[in-house]
């Protein structure tokens, strides 16, 4: 089974203004419509039987809204896994892991630099304790500013990684968007997960084969980033630029498959 670790999914009347949203941001046009049939027939373009939808919360008031969105999710597909989030600001977490708990949402994810604080935050440690050892965490990591100035950084989720060393990590965009050769210095070889989302049409051809070269093949997951980008179109780009260095792009879309088993119907 093929999976694509990392989508966006938008509410059919929200999902123009978050695509509009999204070009402003990154500056650039995205590619799928934002919407779950959208993503869902370009999966099956791709031959991807199974996609991870993540949404995070940009506020403590927004935990409870994403997360029932989440769950919707779950009841529309058995083709989808969907990720809850949290935030370190929000008064109930231990209550709204239990809510999340209960309809058998087992994933998290965190996005520091569009959440407002920053990874090695005691407030997001404190949280970490509540969460424990059984969630699954997608991490956004990297962005443009220098490691020190980022609110996420491969450096910072090293540091987590050895302070929480039961959850599944999942270091997003190869350990860390244009920190890639800090995701060298301070990632690679950790157990740590990468997805490939919204890296391989940025990363540099050295940086990419010493990065392969330094990681573990059963840690490193196929992620499109939709709407960004098209699966197909990431799916093409796993196998031109690594499948070349010695792992196959067959065994990058399994790898979720053990994460993220599929629901039944």
């Amino acid at each position: 089974m093929f999976t694509d670790a990392h989508t966006h999914v938008f509410h059919p009347k929200i999902a123009e203004k978050a695509i509009n949203q999204l070009h402003s941001h990154y500056g650039i046009h995205p590619q799928g419509t934002g919407v779950l049939d959208d993503l869902l027939a370009r999966a099956d373009r791709a031959g991807i039987d199974h996609v991870v939808v993540h949404t995070a919360a940009t506020d403590p008031a927004q935990v409870i809204p994403a997360n029932n969105w989440a769950m919707d999710m779950e009841r529309q597909s058995e083709r989808v896994t969907a990720f809850g989030t949290l935030h370190p600001d929000y008064a109930e977490p231990e209550k709204e892991l239990a809510r999340l708990r209960a309809a058998g949402i087992t994933g998290l994810k965190f996005h520091p630099d569009f959440q407002g604080f920053f990874l090695n935050d005691p407030k997001f440690y404190a949280l970490m304790e509540m969460i424990g050892s059984e969630w699954t965490l997608m991490v956004h990591v990297g962005d443009t500013l220098p490691p020190d100035k980022n609110p996420s950084c491969p450096r910072k989720m090293a540091a987590l990684r050895r302070a929480f060393p039961g959850p599944r990590l999942i270091a997003a965009h190869l350990g860390g968007f244009s920190h890639w050769k800090y995701s060298v210095e301070h990632l690679a070889g950790m157990d740590v997960f990468f997805d490939t989302s919204s890296s391989l049409s940025f990363i540099d051809d050295d940086t990419l084969r010493e990065l392969i070269a330094r990681h573990p093949a059963d840690h490193l997951l196929f992620g499109s980033d939709y709407p960004l980008f098209d699966p197909a179109d990431e799916i093409a780009l796993v196998e031109r630029r690594i499948a070349p260095l010695g792992v196959k792009a067959r065994t990058i879309l399994e790898a979720g498959t053990a994460l993220f088993p599929a629901r039944k119907p």
